[in-house]
């Protein structure tokens, strides 16, 4: 008899990759305001990002596999944080100010979203809402 398939509850962590581990931190937790929380020096940065982990790996030392099974990947790669709505606008004048230029911005039909990048050219997005339906 087929398993009834068990429910996913949410996102836990999720990963970019970097090349420079000293300016990756400093821009998620200068810029961002993320909390780092753990670091494997050579290898991985640990932020918390709300509810969420967001986790930083240098792609050539995770794709050994030494403890965990290799990963990484190559070239730019994309992430979403959510804001408040009231924060919005803030988050767009404060990286302006940082002199972290917005690339784009999107009008989805349940909210708004704007790009930019970080340090490595991971391609950042912050939406005022949670865009997706449910």
């Amino acid at each position: 008899m087929p398993q009834t398939r068990p429910r996913l509850s949410k996102i836990l962590e999720t990963v970019l990759y970097y090349t420079d581990a000293g300016r990756t931190e400093r821009f998620y937790t200068d810029i961002l305001g993320m909390r780092l929380i753990d670091r494997e020096p050579g290898r991985s940065l640990c932020f918390r990002a709300g509810d969420s982990v967001f986790l930083l790996f240098n792609a050539s030392e995770t794709l050994v596999g030494k403890t965990l099974p290799g990963h990484g990947a190559t070239g730019p790669i994309h992430t979403c944080f959510q804001v408040a709505e009231e924060d919005y606008e803030r988050w767009k004048s404060y990286l302006a100010s940082q002199d972290i230029p917005v690339i784009h911005e999107t009008q989805w039909p349940k909210g708004l979203s704007f790009y930019f990048y970080d340090p490595d050219g991971n391609l950042l997005e912050i939406a005022n809402c949670d865009i997706w339906p449910r």
